[in-house]
């Protein structure tokens, strides 16, 4: 049991969390852990899109969740424009962008092919663009039964960490039941056999890149509604976070293996981590900073283990 990757990201995440608790004396233990649920969700909601996408194999990332998120939230906001009874207009706008994103992907992967990581960040540059476009520097606020869900709570824990839990859970049927999960994993441990064996590989592949602009999306349109309006910079920490969720919670970034646990118990240490660093009087660069060096040491790692066995 202890060697499961997930054993780890949780592990993580508690001693994170018990050093941040000691670094102040204790106090505030509830407050941290309610913090971390809640903005953990964000970052568990993305790494799940971006673990789907990782899953496929070596090459395969979406760089264009934060711009996807900036878009959805803004578009989804502007369409209610703070009236009361639109939150499910607003929802339908907002999973409509990420499906319309995760299209553009695709088609600049499989017409042009162009390399995903070339791909996402080169769109990402138009999404950014019809964001701001579209923004034009007004903050518009979400409507207030939108607003209260979003930071509101259900049994005392944070709507949004429901949100979350509740895709995973979807998730991690789907991998571990559905047969395109198979597909999916299939396709990433060795994708000319996963063809050979009848598996519509390039169907698998348009479905992730679908799925992963969706879920940002999603994330676009709860952190816009959280946060009281959508800024033109709110997805800006995503791009790093919803790859390091992934590497850390023990996913395998050759493919062909998800960790759904993995990527929540990543989730809630990453924001456990600032917080930790945060107490310690740290700047924002050292999370960066320490952010890509363990990513490069997990990656070094599984390098290492791969090649012994």
């Amino acid at each position: 049991m202890t060697m499961r990757p997930w054993v780890w990201a949780w592990a993580a995440a508690g001693l994170a969390f018990v050093i941040t608790l000691m670094l102040t004396s204790g106090r505030g233990a509830g407050e941290l852990a309610y913090a971390a649920l809640s903005f953990g969700a964000f970052a568990a909601i993305v790494g799940l899109g971006q673990m789907l996408v990782i899953t496929l194999g070596p090459g395969n990332v979406d760089l264009s969740i934060p711009a996807c998120m900036t878009l959805s939230g803004t578009l989804a906001l502007k369409t209610m424009g703070s009236d009361p009874n639109t939150a499910i207009l607003g929802l339908v706008v907002a999973l409509a962008t990420g499906f319309g994103v995760g299209c553009v992907n695709f088609l600049l992967i499989w017409l042009l092919r162009l390399p995903p990581i070339i791909a996402t960040l080169s769109a990402s540059l138009i999404y950014q663009s019809l964001a701001i476009w579209s923004n034009r520097g007004l903050r518009i606020k979400p409507p207030e039964g939108l607003a209260d869900f979003a930071t509101g709570r259900f049994v005392g824990v944070p709507n949004v960490a429901w949100v979350a839990l509740i895709l995973a859970v979807i998730v991690w049927v789907i991998l571990e039941r559905a047969v395109w999960g198979r597909w999916l994993l299939a396709s990433g441990q060795n994708a000319r056999a996963a063809r050979l064996a009848g598996i519509p590989v390039e169907a698998v592949r348009a479905a992730t890149y679908l799925s992963v602009s969706v879920f940002a999306a999603l994330a676009g349109y709860l952190l816009a509604s959280f946060s009281g309006g959508a800024a033109l910079n709110m997805g800006a920490e995503y791009l790093l976070t919803s790859i390091a969720v992934v590497v850390i919670g023990g996913s395998s970034i050759a493919g062909g293996n998800s960790n759904v646990p993995g990527v929540i118990g990543a989730a809630l240490f990453m924001f456990l981590l600032v917080s930790m660093l945060n107490s310690y009087g740290a700047g924002a660069g050292i999370k960066s900073v320490l952010t890509g060096t363990i990513i490069i040491a997990i990656v070094i790692a599984a390098s290492t283990r791969r090649s012994r066995q």
